[in-house]
């Protein structure tokens, strides 16, 4: 009966064990995203929201870097979906990116496991659905990559850390936001600004009612806070401020900057930024934690502020007066622009390495291609408003492109697109970048769009060498920064200006390039970067997952799945482990 007490308990702990054998090395943290949707009212209308686990916005997912990453999404909408994680890096594996050309969606009630390792990267992130428009709705939450042990930050450590989610919002679903664009239309003005999922406070009976509730961050005197702010909203680019508070701006989507003090700051659609807090004032009152609109006509868009309240722990009152006041461009239209300017990279911090980040000398690396990518307001295109770059207006994937590579599709994509605008009448068209491996290349965005356009590349960071007003040449390269740029994942790019990106395309895969702004993403502003491995014909890239899900005229491949909606159908959840080990407790006690 002993040998049987020991050979059972034997197998149970391979078992119990089995899944910690999968990821050895770097440890594994693992997460659950139920995806579903409630009614509240932000805003005071009842309207439905996506919610995760309950939540909104969702749960930070906090991991550190050379973390195996596995995260369990629960679709429990009554639609397809594909969470996305903005800024997050996944090393030659862009099949876990999340985005329609390398994801087939979630279907309604199923779920889906992506599994990737967070390598060689640190800083503030946030996660979203990227499709059909449902981010206009919720959906979001912070992703922390934090740095090892060994690595310290350029800091000293803060005393705690705050999450800040800032964003336009409508009182209509994202279903409806959704017909008024396929119905040829503009959205209109935001019905306000949410911070952390809540509307404003009262600061003003006329422009905010009664009932409406609003955000309460409580601190405590003399300590130092690291707070992480986003924006995940639509389009609106906002100004952020904490009322007689400075904002030490410290990293941004994945690098330490240049330390310096704001009094506020422009935060733009998908962009996200650490600043330090100091909690050095006056405890006689509360303070104003604001989120403005930027760049509008300030008497039409009083409604669109997001207000929430700084509370200290020992505080003697609540605020009161009027808000701290926007900046005034009147004299400076320059400003904002100006301020991106200021963003540095810290060259002396270190980052996921121990090295330097300022070690990797990109301004003396011969550019290999240049892309000037032209974007203008929305135009019809076969009846249709689209959004378009260069006069392409991205047709939406049926299938993930390299799923269709794997499985010898032909006419799926075209890797013709253009490098510079094309004097013809706008298409839409499913054409993605033929880029080069370990190429060098710059990407000017030149924005002739009438409002702030914001742009995202997914699988890498690029330098942010220069931006300017008016038509970019190729005599702007002399106002390049090609020592201390930024390097980042999101950029702006000003009305009537152009931007520029230097990017190394060391990161094999099709990684998307779209509009932030989400109603341009949505109406076909993007397009992909297809980079191949030539010398080894793709075995330098992550084969598809085993769990790959098929779409399209791939479909009658996809095995079926039963329907869940429960942490219960895991497989070796916590609770598992929990019970196979008092399994052998009450084996060995029972001896």
């Amino acid at each position: 009966m002993g040998l049987f007490r020991f050979s059972l308990c034997f197998f149970i702990l391979n078992i119990a064990l089995f899944s910690t054998l999968c990821f050895s090395g770097d440890p594994t943290v693992s997460t659950e995203l139920h995806v579903s949707s409630t009614t509240v009212s932000p805003l005071g209308v009842p309207q439905k929201v996506i919610t995760i686990n309950g939540k909104f916005p969702g749960p930070v997912i906090n991991v550190t870097t050379n973390n195996h990453v596995i995260v369990d999404v629960f679709n429990q909408l009554d639609e397809d979906l594909l969470i996305t994680w903005s800024g997050v890096q996944m090393r030659r594996n862009s099949w876990q990116d999340g985005v329609l050309g390398t994801n087939c969606p979630i279907p309604s009630k199923w779920n889906w496991t992506y599994q990737f390792q967070v390598k060689d990267q640190i800083g503030s992130f946030f996660y979203f659905p990227s499709t059909n428009f449902q981010r206009a709705s919720g959906g979001f939450g912070p992703f922390v990559i934090n740095n090892r042990e060994i690595i310290p930050i350029p800091f000293a450590q803060p005393d705690g850390e705050i999450f800040i989610m800032i964003g336009d919002w409508y009182t209509q679903d994202y279903t409806a936001l959704r017909s008024t664009l396929d119905g040829g239309k503009d959205l209109g003005i935001p019905d306000g600004v949410l911070i952390n999922g809540k509307g404003p406070y009262q600061y003003n009976n006329t422009l905010v009612p009664n009932g409406i509730d609003h955000e309460t961050i409580t601190v405590d005197p003399g300590k130092t806070y690291r707070i992480r702010v986003h924006n995940v909203g639509i389009s609106t680019s906002l100004n952020f401020r904490i009322q007689n508070h400075n904002l030490f701006l410290v990293e941004t989507e994945g690098y330490y900057t240049d330390q310096a003090n704001y009094t506020d700051f422009d935060i733009h659609a998908g962009q996200s930024y650490s600043f330090l807090l100091s909690t050095d004032q006056n405890a006689s009152t509360d303070y104003y934690i604001v989120a403005s609109a930027r760049f509008v006509n300030e008497s039409l868009w009083q409604k669109v502020t997001g207000v929430a309240v700084l509370h200290y722990s020992n505080s003697k009152g609540g605020v009161s007066g009027p808000l701290p006041p926007p900046p005034d461009d009147f004299y400076n239209k320059g400003a904002s622009m100006n301020q991106a300017r200021s963003i540095r990279l810290n060259t002396s911090a270190s980052g996921a390495r121990p090295n330097p980040q300022g070690s990797f000398r990109y301004g003396s690396i011969n550019i290999t291609d240049t892309y000037l990518l032209k974007v203008t307001a929305p135009v019809a295109i076969n009846g249709t408003t689209r959004a378009a770059i260069n006069g392409i207006s991205f047709l939406k994937p049926d299938v993930p492109f390299r799923l269709a590579d794997n499985n010898q599709l032909r006419g799926i994509y075209k890797l013709d697109f253009p490098s510079k605008p094309m004097n013809r009448t706008p298409v839409i068209d499913r054409s993605i970048i033929n880029a080069t491996y370990k190429g060098f290349i710059e990407i000017v965005l030149q924005n002739n769009d009438s409002s702030v356009q914001n742009f995202h590349l997914d699988g890498y960071s690029f330098f942010v060498v220069g931006m300017d007003y008016g038509d970019w040449s190729e005599n702007s390269r002399n106002s390049y920064n090609r020592w201390d740029a930024i390097s980042r994942s999101t950029t702006q790019v000003f009305p009537g200006g152009w931007t520029a990106i230097l990017v190394s395309l060391d990161n094999v895969g099709s990684w998307n390039l779209r509009a932030e702004n989400l109603d341009r993403w949505y109406l076909g502003q993007e397009t992909y970067l297809r980079i191949v491995n030539p010398e080894e014909a793709g075995d330098t890239e992550t084969g598809a997952p085993e769990n790959v899900l098929y779409c399209g005229p791939l479909k009658y491949k996809q095995k079926k799945q039963t329907p869940s909606s429960s942490s219960a159908d895991s497989s070796l959840g916590s609770g598992f482990l929990f019970t196979l080990f008092m399994g052998i407790l009450v084996i060995f006690t029972s001896s």
